[in-house]
């Protein structure tokens, strides 16, 4: 038997143990950590501030003041282990590149990285990560394709939607059948490569802004589950015009009509809302309030301003309610909006090219050039 004196890595403890070191050494010198994003500390001094983050042992840290920063640097050093990057250029396989103009990530690199461990770096590329209208059951005709391989490809796929929002429902769709994949599975993961391949150098662009506002999309996809008709859910939040939070999900019930199916999308919406109202509050941004939904379907605006239960909504979970009194409380406003200005529709369905490009620019995906930058603009 031998007792450690220091935990080391690989064993089951040593990330508890490294997250209770950090933690009590940011306490000890002043930092609060956010009760909603365990992983976020603030710092305040004055009128300055520092925000710290932290990611397993990989360190991002930013102030409101030079001199705090280097202060702050320095006192880390002298207690721990630590290597300075300088400012932040690649972290977790996002390219970020910082400019006047805003900030850009992608994640070109990783692409490629990708593209050549499933052989695929001269594939042909294609325009839509998915066939309009094209259609995945769980078991089809098709024979069965190597499991390990496919879970491996959609794996690598899903830590690309980090910077590429515009694959998320295509990546959602193909997760769902990692399980037993077939033949066609394997080729509408194959076509998101490709997709994927075409597109290496787009990412998303964040323009700088002194606008502190978000507002939200919200939408859904009615019945597009074969195996067991529920609907999709998606949304998207914009801080400053600025994507920042999105999503992708099939809904954990089945919905009775489009209007349905977008009331249970809109209270996925709310849960997010609520979190980044806060997050943003504990950072020291007074957001304005309420927060601005956009939904294409009256009636599910109607649906969330009626607090009477009748025959349209009485079988609809519980939990999808409490939306009514985050609008009754005024703390959501669900407005209107045509279907063609619906920029979480994206996240529902296969669009076609023209569709999808004009979506993509809308939510800030652009092709960069290999510095990070919008490609011909000198930023």
């Amino acid at each position: 038997m031998y007792r450690l004196n220091k935990e080391l890595c690989g064993i089951k403890q040593a990330p508890r143990a490294w997250y209770s070191r950090i933690d009590k050494y940011l306490h000890d010198h002043g930092f609060i950590k956010c009760s909603c994003e365990s992983v976020v500390y603030k710092k305040v001094i004055g009128s300055n501030f520092v925000i710290f983050c932290l990611y397993v042992d990989d360190i991002i840290f930013m102030g409101t003041s030079i001199s705090l920063v280097k202060e702050f640097k320095e006192e880390m050093k002298s207690e721990f282990e630590m290597s300075d990057m300088g400012e932040m250029q690649y972290f977790l396989g996002l390219q970020i590149r910082q400019t006047t103009a805003g900030i850009s990530i992608c994640q070109t690199k990783y692409v490629e990285d990708m593209l050549r461990r499933f052989n695929m770096q001269n594939c042909k590329a294609v325009s839509t990560p998915l066939v309009v209208g094209s259609k995945l059951m769980k078991v089809d005709e098709s024979p069965l394709c190597d499991a390990t391989l496919y879970r491996s490809m959609v794996g690598s796929l899903m830590y690309l939607t980090t910077t590429r929002p515009d694959i998320m429902f295509s990546v959602s769709l193909v997760a769902r059948f990692m399980n037993q994949p077939h033949e066609s599975h394997w080729q509408a993961a194959k076509r998101i490569l490709r997709y994927v391949s075409g597109t290496r150098f787009f990412g998303l662009f964040y323009n700088a802004t002194n606008d502190i506002n978000v507002i939200a999309y919200t939408d859904a996809d009615w019945a597009g589950s074969l195996d067991d008709r529920r609907s999709t859910s998606g949304y998207a939040f914009l801080f400053g015009g600025n994507l920042v939070s999105w999503s992708s999900k099939k809904q954990p019930t089945v919905a009775l009509s489009t209007a349905e199916a977008e009331y249970i999308a809109a209270s996925s919406t709310s849960t997010q809302a609520i979190w980044m109202a806060r997050l943003l509050e504990e950072l020291g941004m007074e957001i304005g309030k309420p927060i601005k939904v956009y939904c294409d379907n009256q009636s599910t605006i109607s649906m969330t301003k009626n607090p009477v239960f009748h025959n349209r909504t009485k079988h609809i979970d519980i939990r999808h309610h409490f939306i009514r009194e985050l609008v009754q409380q005024e703390f959501l406003f669900f407005e209107f909006c045509k279907s063609e200005d619906q920029l979480a529709d994206i996240f529902t369905k296969a669009l076609p090219k023209d569709r999808l490009e004009t979506l993509r620019s809308q939510l800030g995906i652009l092709k960069l050039d290999i510095k990070g930058e919008i490609e011909g603009i000198n930023a």
